[in-house]
């Protein structure tokens, strides 16, 4: 095989090696897209032309970065903070209500093809994950560093389950619309995209159904750990 054909590859160290490196990821993915193209005799002006036209086309990653600078300016002047002393002042709220009732509108939305209306970015780390702690700082009281990240952990759990299994429901989706396509250069005919998001919903109701019970025994769980962290520290003093 001739050496020119292994030029395309030329962007796979250049990732491997950023990544490594931990340099930013934005700046490596570009790197080895400016790399790979130059290996193959592309001209800087094409390169950079298809570059605008891809970034152009991709809506969602557009819209991602005018948000992120929005959702930074919140933080900045106390999104955090207020969602947490918003959940502070309703005495029934307790972490794993608010997180089960974000999985289920969470799921639902996603099933209508609204997947880009939460997420890790925009919903749980400036709003879900404070309230989530909010919750249980009002009823156990001072949180330690160890049970904080795993309110955190839970609440990035409910975003990434309920989108995950809620978004097969909705016929319009990528991997459904790709499902489809593979049954049928495979031979395998009348099936639609509809009976695959129907198929999907007994799959999504047992997700629900198990994630509320796992989520059902956070709370007594947090008030076992938290009087375990506060015994371990009155026996230290």
């Amino acid at each position: 095989m001739d050496l020119a054909s292994y030029l395309p590859l030329v962007g796979i160290p250049v990732v491997v090696a950023g990544f490594a490196l931990r340099f930013n990821p934005l700046l490596v993915v570009t790197a080895a897209g400016l790399s790979t193209g130059l290996a193959v005799g592309m001209d800087l002006g094409a390169l950079l032309e298809t570059f605008g036209e891809k970034f152009l086309n991709s809506r969602q990653l557009a819209t991602f970065i005018l948000i992120l600078p929005v959702i930074g300016l919140l933080e900045r002047y106390g999104l955090k903070e207020r969602a947490q002393q918003w959940i502070a002042g309703i005495r029934s709220a307790t972490t794993a209500r608010i997180l089960m009732l974000y999985f289920v509108v969470r799921e639902l939305t996603a099933a209508l093809g609204l997947i880009n209306l939460g997420g890790h970015a925009q919903t749980v780390r400036p709003l879900l994950a404070p309230m989530a702690e909010g919750a249980a700082a009002n009823q156990l009281g001072e949180l330690p560093p160890v049970l904080r990240d795993r309110i955190r952990a839970h609440a990035a759990a409910c975003d990434n389950i309920a989108v995950f299994f809620g978004e097969d429901i909705f016929i319009a989706f990528g991997a459904v619309l790709l499902m489809d396509a593979f049954l049928k250069e495979n031979g395998i005919a009348n099936i639609e995209p509809l009976h695959i998001g129907l198929w999907a919903i007994p799959t999504a109701v047992s997700a629900l159904i198990i994630h509320m019970a796992r989520l059902a025994r956070l709370d007594a769980r947090l008030q076992s750990d938290i009087a375990a962290w506060r015994a371990q520290q009155e026996a230290a003093a």
